[in-house]
């Protein structure tokens, strides 16, 4: 299997799992989607959770190289923030679940090799969200009512609950307004 298809099937799941579910996609999609037969998916990913590690992984690996991407592009860690959401709101656009939304969806039913990713992918996006409210506290000299860890958890709810809702509903007119009301409480 070349790279290229590998990558394909890749793109697929990652588009089968945050728009249908991990539950509800198999090889057969991924097979009439990439024009393979599914026994050359067996092939590489003989499990439909090795194929689900693979993706989570390359996932967190690419998200983990946006936020860096951020971290350099701004100084300002509430700039950072703002540009983090408009990751989300991409994801809206694409009409599709944040990764970690759709896993988080489905944590109970998912074998636990990808719950375990499921949680390290909201963790990473926790703990970088808190570590740019620490530094955006101490800049501003201010000292906030609530920990950059509490605060952090409210941002990424209502990252993650409005695209829920944008999901159920259809896109809002402003599917970023419960997040920047927030930040700006914050800060």
């Amino acid at each position: 299997m070349s790279v290229s298809t590998r990558d394909a099937l890749l793109k697929s799941a990652e588009i089968q799992l945050r728009s249908k579910g991990y539950a509800a996609f198999s090889y057969a999609d991924l097979s009439e989607e990439i024009g393979i037969r599914k026994a050359s998916i067996h092939h590489h990913f003989p499990t439909k959770e090795n194929l689900g590690v693979a993706l989570i992984t390359q996932y967190i690996d690419l998200f983990t190289e946006k936020l860096q991407a951020i971290d350099a592009a701004q100084t300002d860690p509430l700039e950072r923030l703002r540009e983090f959401s408009g990751l989300f709101l991409a994801s809206a656009n694409d009409r599709l679940l944040p990764l970690c939304g759709a896993l988080a969806a489905e944590m109970a039913a998912l074998p636990a090799s990808l719950q375990e990713l499921g949680r390290r992918l909201i963790v990473t996006q926790l703990s970088w969200m808190e570590k740019n409210l620490i530094l955006a506290a101490q800049l501003s000299g201010k000292t906030p009512a609530k920990s950059a860890k509490d605060c952090a958890l409210m941002l990424l709810s209502a990252l993650e609950g409005a695209s829920f809702i944008d999901w159920a509903l259809g896109p809002s007119s402003d599917p970023l307004a419960a997040f920047h009301h927030i930040l700006n409480t914050l800060t």
